[in-house]
């Protein structure tokens, strides 16, 4: 055969063998199928090819973010062979917007996103990598669990308008590789705890549309034994290229990741306001009325769930690891709960929403537990907090080099480290003493 046909023929055989762009959104039927809408009307046009989705920024939009969402279907999209989740977006608003196109995972693992800012009229192709990976090498999403794409407005004014179309999953890839002793956490599940399942826990008479936390009993839970308990509370709402953070309680991942989901119960606590009666996503809510929040939990915890009250270990990332001393330590009453901390990327003292140095120093002072460990926070700043909590502290660098709680589902050397820290400090293993009255 003539050397040009045996070249037009191959290259031929791969334009045609070439998977076609995934349609991303035929499972969601009409308006009523989207996800979450955060500060936006929504309307979504027939299936098709020309399918639109028209998003309007509300009157009465409140907070530095807006969105809406399309989320997966039933069985997730099988996204393993795939490059990028995209979209074409525009604005056909009046004013310049910042846009941010996200493909969320599930059950622990990050996200990935493009954003841009478009003016009045421009329309943009976004791109979110799903091979994308930390500074490290780490994946930050499994491209078969992702859970949703948002569809996000940074610091959004009413009337802002963007058009969707064409959400689609394209490019070819390898078959997608796990890591080796990667963590998935469980998904929030409906339903009254139980062992191995991960469900918003309510206090006794509050209301279901208010503040919460999220408990998970360890698969090998017993009833009439006692469990060590890890509180942890969660960053600050930020999204940004190097950072997914809802600010809410199910996006902790730590305490699962230090015990793998065994040995020990494991609490996700969230910041209140008794004048919202909400999860607060952006700062502390109101410290005093988060503090006696997190008491009520861990005594209730330990009431219902053979917590043991001896046993109370605090951990946090970013704004979580600034409330370990700010919260936890805020009176002697919370601080007292705590046989050790563990912390993530900042700690009280940094200056952060009032946490400042002097105030850091009193309540490091209320600290009289044993140990703190700390996970990329510097040994050079912290010395004076941690020479007035009188106690040894531990510094471990994860590696990760970015700003995220995805270390701790590795099996990298510094989380390593920190289970066996746990470990050996509080056991990872259900105790054989019975509760106290059983």
């Amino acid at each position: 055969m003539n050397p040009f046909c045996t070249a037009f023929l191959a290259l031929s055989s791969a334009i045609f063998t070439q998977a076609a762009p995934q349609d991303l959104w035929a499972h969601v039927r009409n308006t009523a199928g989207l996800g979450e809408l955060r500060g936006v009307t929504a309307a979504l046009g027939p299936r098709g090819p020309a399918r639109v989705l028209r998003i309007r920024v509300a009157d009465s939009v409140m907070g530095r973010y807006a969105w809406a969402t399309v989320p997966a279907p039933q069985r997730g999209w099988p996204l393993a062979r795939r490059k990028v989740v995209e979209a074409l977006i525009s604005n056909r608003g009046d004013r310049t917007v910042d846009v941010a196109l996200w493909a969320v995972g599930r059950r622990g693992w990050d996200a990935v996103m493009e954003f841009a800012k478009l003016a009045p009229g421009q329309s943009r192709t976004f791109a979110c990598d799903l091979r994308a990976a930390f500074p490290d090498g780490t994946p930050k999403v499994d491209p078969a669990q992702i859970s949703q794409v948002q569809i996000m407005l940074r610091a959004p004014k009413p009337g802002d308008t963007l058009e969707v179309r064409l959400l689609q999953a394209s490019g070819e890839a390898p078959e997608w590789s796990r890591p080796a002793a990667r963590l998935d956490v469980p998904d929030l599940a409906p339903g009254r705890p139980a062992p191995g399942r991960r469900v918003r826990f309510l206090l006794p008479g509050d209301s279901p549309s208010g503040a919460y936390s999220v408990l998970y009993l360890p698969e090998d839970w017993q009833p009439g034994r006692l469990y060590p308990v890890i509180a942890e509370y969660p960053g600050n709402v930020f999204y940004d290229p190097s950072c997914y953070s809802t600010g809410r309680p199910e996006r902790c991942v730590i305490g699962y990741g230090i015990t793998r989901g065994l040995g020990a119960i494991w609490v996700s606590l969230p910041f209140v306001d008794p004048g919202a009666r909400a999860i607060v996503e952006d700062g502390w809510g109101d410290a005093d009325a988060t503090a006696a929040y997190a008491v009520r939990v861990l005594d209730e915890i330990c009431r219902r769930f053979g917590g043991d009250p001896a046993n109370l270990i605090l951990t946090g990332f970013s704004r979580g690891a600034i409330a370990c001393g700010y919260i936890g330590l805020r009176n002697h009453r919370i601080a007292r709960l705590w046989k050790a901390m563990h912390t993530c990327q900042h700690f009280d003292g940094d200056g952060w929403n009032g946490a400042r140095m002097p105030g850091a120093l009193e309540r490091a002072r209320r600290f009289s537990g044993r140990e703190i460990f700390h996970t990329d926070n510097s040994s050079d700043l912290l010395r004076r907090i941690m020479t007035e909590a009188g106690v040894s502290a531990v510094y471990v660098e994860s590696g990760l080099q970015a700003h995220s709680a995805a270390m701790f589902l590795d099996d990298r050397p510094s989380t390593l480290q920190l289970r066996r820290w746990f470990h050996n400090l509080a056991g990872s293993r259900p105790s054989l003493q019975t509760r106290p009255g059983k």
